[in-house]
């Protein structure tokens, strides 16, 4: 009888609390209050060359995403609730608004606001008035008190965006298939994810494969060679520990590439990636190590040299897996995988629609160069920016739930059978494999599931687990800022851990 009570008591401060749906809330959330402007900050500026030859600089400001309205037919805008989006058949969306600064011959024209589309809003989320009701005036609004939020309404359809499970990014794992070893790290930056894979063949020799530019597997001493590190010793230095067992395999390598310089080793580089114009070699290479290799370490020419001292840790631990000293890596255990919420598919959405090739900023660019020709300067930015391709995307992705990379049925319609049902459709966790295929182990109970997802519910048939649901007591923490991170960094460094 106590057991009872005290779980029922559980139930109840969490259903009170609305902790059953807050990962959603507290991941949309923190996309409207830090992942937009971040977004926009990265854009930065967008340069437009002017028929003259002279170049127009557009200044991206400070970001504001409003609160949900409706525009009637008349041309009238008004506020709105979600259930009258739901009773006409409305998006419950608000409009986004950017500050934008024209820059011509060094001198800063007047700000102007422009909206840019339009953005689905979360029910209960910071912007949506039901977050600040009490019960009697969401009663009054037409809503069910105890409706938990944390879903979309996009055209009166009730939709949810599930939580995607995917292998952590910026995370080397170590495995092994046969005799063979190998590495593996998905390197993210600003949204982007370039998969590498470390590889030791069965003659000793480390390559790295990575980046769709390059079909050769290129040896990690090149690398480390290319990036900085000229000399073998240094080379060797940065591998070989106290213990020099490691020798014979690190020679093994440096045997291999036939270079024994910088300038050796980027055009060794070039000739794998086929670059057949010597004069073009260098800067093709070296665009490779700085956009591709490693993105998440840095992408300029002083993060060279941190990018090599990483791969002689990689070829370290391949060394040391292939002597036995090193075990590799479960890529199912959960401490291994990462679950991107609603905050960080918005944010891949928004970023590949802006920046993508016909997104927003190219398509602005060639509205005021056509605009120029016709013999208009200095125009108005609202009258330039189509707004309706941001909101038309966006709309497109929540209503079919095909999202950038190929993913599909992120975004699906909230099932509303009973509140069971609806809570744990909102608690639902989908893996990025494809269901067509085996994937025997990922598919298997794992000892690191309990107490992070349901050790029972998954469905039958072909996604059976891939499909899982949050556990009852899980909560989803979001991820920190690169302040946040720092401080973590250096406590740790403080308690007297080693940190590579």
């Amino acid at each position: 009888m106590q057991e009872q009570t005290i779980l029922q008591t559980f139930l109840n401060e969490k259903a009170d609390r609305n902790e059953f749906v807050s990962h959603q809330i507290d991941s949309f959330n923190d996309f409207v209050i830090r992942r937009l402007q971040r977004t926009i900050n990265e854009i930065g500026k967008v340069t437009v060359e002017l028929s003259s030859g002279e170049f127009l600089d557009i200044k991206f400001g400070s970001v504001t995403l409003g609160k949900p309205i409706i525009r009637e037919a008349n041309g009238s805008t008004r506020s709105i609730l979600p259930q009258e989006a739901r009773l006409r058949n409305l998006t419950y969306s608000a409009p986004l608004l950017v500050e934008m600064t024209p820059i011509f011959e060094g001198k800063a024209q007047e700000t102007e606001v422009v909206e840019i589309g339009e953005i689905p809003i979360m029910v209960k989320s910071v912007l949506c008035p039901l977050s600040t009701m009490n019960k009697e005036e969401l009663i009054l609004a037409g809503e069910d008190p105890k409706d938990p939020g944390g879903y979309f309404i996009i055209n009166g359809t009730e939709r949810v965006v599930v939580l995607l499970e995917e292998v952590a990014p910026n995370r080397l794992i170590l495995q092994k298939d046969g005799e063979e070893f190998f590495a593996r790290i998905n390197s993210e930056r600003g949204g982007y994810v370039q998969r590498h894979v470390f590889e030791r063949k069965a003659t000793g020799v480390i390559v790295a494969k990575f980046a769709n530019i390059v079909n050769t597997p290129i040896p990690l001493v090149a690398l480390m060679k290319a990036l900085g590190m000229d000399t073998d010793k240094e080379i060797i230095d940065n591998i070989v520990t106290e213990d020099q067992s490691e020798l014979e395999e690190v020679y093994t390598n440096i045997y291999e590439v036939e270079a024994s310089t910088r300038d050796e080793a980027i055009d060794y580089i070039g000739r794998r990636m086929k670059v057949m114009q010597k004069e073009h070699r260098e800067a093709r290479v070296l665009q490779l190590l700085d956009t591709y290799l490693l993105g998440h370490i840095g992408q300029k020419v002083e993060d060279r040299i941190k990018k090599a001292k990483f791969l002689g840790i990689v070829v370290r631990k391949l060394i040391h897996a292939k002597q036995g000293k090193l075990s590799v890596d479960d890529i199912d255990h959960y401490a291994n995988k990462r679950l991107k919420g609603v905050g960080d598919l918005f944010e891949d959405l928004l970023r590949s629609i802006i920046l993508g090739r016909w997104g927003l900023v190219a398509r602005l660019q060639y509205n005021y160069q056509k605009m120029m020709k016709r013999g208009r300067k200095f125009l108005k930015l609202q009258g330039v920016v189509v707004s309706d391709v941001l909101t038309k995307q966006i709309m497109r992705s929540m209503a079919t739930g095909n999202w950038i990379t190929g993913k599909t049925g992120v975004s699906q319609r909230l099932e509303r059978s009973n509140f069971i049902r609806t809570t744990e459709h909102l608690r639902s966790v989908v893996s990025a494999l494809s269901s067509t295929q085996e994937h025997f182990e990922a598919r298997e109970l794992h000892a690191t599931h309990m107490g992070r997802l349901c050790c029972i519910r998954t469905p039958e048939g072909q996604n059976i687990g891939l499909r899982n649901f949050l556990a009852m007591g899980a909560k989803l923490t979001q991820p920190g800022t690169d302040a946040d991170d720092l401080k973590i960094l250096t406590t740790v460094k403080a308690l007297g851990a080693k940190v590579e």
